[in-house]
């Protein structure tokens, strides 16, 4: 198992808390694949530590639903279903279409101004084939538009899901290339003219295209 660009952990501090997000990082870059077989020992390696908190990172993991626990076989990535990737884009449409709809009534020019600079960035990452970037950027873009909402719950909401989406999105980002940011700008001048209604159902429009795209790349 070949794990780059993947620091062994520094201490002090909560080594197990250390350990669940050093694998979680790698799951949600899919540096470890969906299916793919846990060795604690291989892990514990790599990250510097004792297989027991390899062990426990493993355990909350599997609570979590980003690891499955299969008996006499050992931990594997969870690879999610395509109902199980539907019903969570589905609500990610739902979040962001109502977020988009809030960033338009009270955005003004800094926000905006922050939505193109990170548009931009996005742009950039396309150009230069680099998925993390791209993946981050987008991540930051729907991240801001959230934070132009000014709705904590609705926030709240997001951050829950928000890893699973950056899982989901990391495939297909490449696949949605540049019409994706060119949806981006569609939402930025709706958000701009203060018009909650196109905001929203760019929002919504654009959220769908990125389930579509990985339903698609599934069936591929």
């Amino acid at each position: 198992m070949t794990l780059s660009g993947v620091p062994k952990l520094r201490r002090p501090g909560p080594l197990r808390e250390q350990v669940y997000e050093a694998l979680l990082s790698l799951i949600t870059t899919r540096q470890l694949r969906p299916g793919q077989h846990l060795v604690e020992s291989e892990l514990a390696d790599r990250l510097g530590v004792s297989r027991q908190p390899v062990r426990e990172a493993l355990q909350r993991l599997a609570t979590d639903g980003w690891v499955d626990l299969r008996p006499a076989q050992g931990a594997f990535v969870h690879e999610p279903s395509e109902e199980e990737a539907d019903q969570l884009l589905s609500v990610r449409t739902l979040l962001e279409a109502e977020a988009a709809r809030l960033a338009a009534a009270h955005a003004g020019p800094e926000g905006v101004a922050e939505l193109e600079e990170l548009c931009a960035r996005g742009e950039a990452a396309l150009l230069d084939d680099d998925v993390d970037a791209v993946v981050d950027a987008n991540a930051a873009f729907h991240a801001h538009v959230m934070e132009l909402a000014g709705n904590t719950v609705l926030a709240e909401l997001s951050r829950q899901v928000d890893r699973r989406v950056r899982w989901y999105y990391r495939p297909v980002a490449r696949q949605r290339g540049a019409r994706s940011w060119e949806e981006h700008r569609q939402l930025i001048a709706a958000v701009a003219a203060g018009d909650e209604d196109a905001a929203m159902r760019v929002m919504r429009e654009h959220t769908e295209h990125t389930r579509r795209s990985y339903h698609e790349r599934r069936e591929g």
